[in-house]
């Protein structure tokens, strides 16, 4: 690196993090290698030929999906947002409430800049998605963690936490949740415990930022109502994508939320990226609009309940009895792995060895801890590869203990 720019990096790049997800893929590229790291769909399922025959929109309004559009986003995609959201989130949402975002992650980014000031503190889940908190973290953000159990986070924890840090001086902005099949536990939040969490957030002034790219993708039980519809306060901005339920390469997201945080945060889009790309809304919205992602998605459910049934039983079959902890997760993309008597640095390296990676645990950590913790994705490897790769990493736990 020049020495010219490292005397013209800003605080902020002399601080960040990247993503240790990222920084893995040439190790994840290796020959051979069987992947449970990314949180990738699998590209089996992508809906090609239907994606390609709504490209017609293309020839029918070219002219204008071509052209500048507006920040907020394309209008027949958020009427279709609205009208398809209405029954999960118990009313149309209008377009005063909607700003669609080039993925789900700017949700987060763009609700960052509208509300945190530089050591200014989040409450989040930890463990918790990397991703987002690592553009929190570079946004100047810092984090009071609150663990997760079966039911999701531990609201109950929340209150005495947040009056510490304000006793402190600290200012506490809003809270960070993935309800539904949390990445990385898998975990879903109970009603109890939403309600619990709504009424919390009221009481303390704070805002909520539900993160729920995985929640129509449910193998088990109930469903469960989002935050958002739950809300009759204006506290929660709703995150979503259809980078889980269609195809990532589409970088389309969206969010609901208060009219004044909505305006805040198109502004600040507004200097980010413009807008979303519209070819890409308006090929998403012809998609939709056809009936497409109506039917594709019990395809997509069926398909990845399936594989977690396969990793499941690779499990049983190859992991040694009593020496590895996990749940089966009710819906999502991952299993969350705990070996009590193994450290993931030494069983990573030992499984990179045979040819099959995971991400582990310390990232997803915002304070710290993960050291015998990690997690696997079954979505993306096929069914011979998941039974192949869990027993490759049922070699390694053996050989270390």
């Amino acid at each position: 690196m020049s020495e010219l720019w490292s005397k013209l990096f800003s605080e902020a790049a002399m601080k960040q993090k990247a993503s240790p997800i990222r920084e893995i893929m040439s190790v994840i590229r290796q020959p051979g290698m069987i992947s449970f790291a990314g949180g990738m769909p699998d590209p089996e399922i992508f809906p090609v030929q239907e994606f390609y025959d709504s490209a017609e929109i293309i020839k029918r309004e070219g002219r204008d999906i071509l052209q500048y559009g507006t920040t907020d986003g394309y209008p027949p995609l958020k009427e279709f947002l609205s009208e398809w959201t209405k029954e999960r989130m118990g009313r149309k949402v209008p377009s005063s409430e909607m700003l669609i975002t080039s993925g789900s992650i700017q949700v987060a980014d763009l609700l960052t800049f509208s509300t945190i000031d530089k050591g200014d503190y989040i409450v989040t889940e930890s463990p918790t998605f990397l991703g987002t908190t690592l553009d929190m973290f570079n946004h100047g953000a810092k984090f009071i963690c609150i663990p997760c159990d079966k039911e999701g986070m531990v609201v109950d924890l929340i209150p005495e936490k947040v009056e510490q840090a304000r006793s402190e001086g600290k200012k506490v902005k809003y809270i960070y949740t993935i309800p539904n099949f949390q990445n990385p536990v898998g975990c879903t939040m109970s009603m109890p415990r939403r309600e619990k969490l709504l009424k919390i957030a009221e009481e303390l002034g704070l805002a909520i930022l539900e993160d729920d790219p995985y929640g129509y993708i449910r193998f088990d039980g109930e469903d469960l109502p989002p935050l958002f519809s739950m809300d009759n306060n204006g506290l929660v901005i709703f995150g979503g994508s259809f980078s889980k339920i269609l195809a990532p390469g589409t970088r389309v997201g969206w969010c609901f939320g208060d009219p004044g945080i909505i305006r805040k945060m198109t502004v600040f889009k507004q200097g980010v990226d413009t807008s979303t790309s519209i070819i890409s809304q308006a090929l998403v919205y012809e998609y939709c609009r056809k009936g497409y992602l109506d039917s594709l998605l019990p395809k997509i459910i069926d398909h990845y309940r399936k594989k977690r049934d396969v990793m499941e039983k690779a499990f049983q079959e190859y992991l040694p009895e009593g020496e590895v902890e996990y749940n089966t997760p009710e819906g999502g993309f991952f299993y969350w792995m705990k070996t009590p008597r193994i450290s993931t640095d030494d069983l990573f390296n030992r499984a990179i060895e045979k040819k099959v990676a995971f991400v582990k645990g310390d990232p997803f950590f915002p304070e710290g801890g993960g050291e015998h913790e990690f997690r696997v994705c079954y979505t993306f490897a096929s069914f011979e590869m998941i039974e192949e790769g869990v027993k490759r990493l049922g070699e390694a736990i053996k050989e270390l203990l």
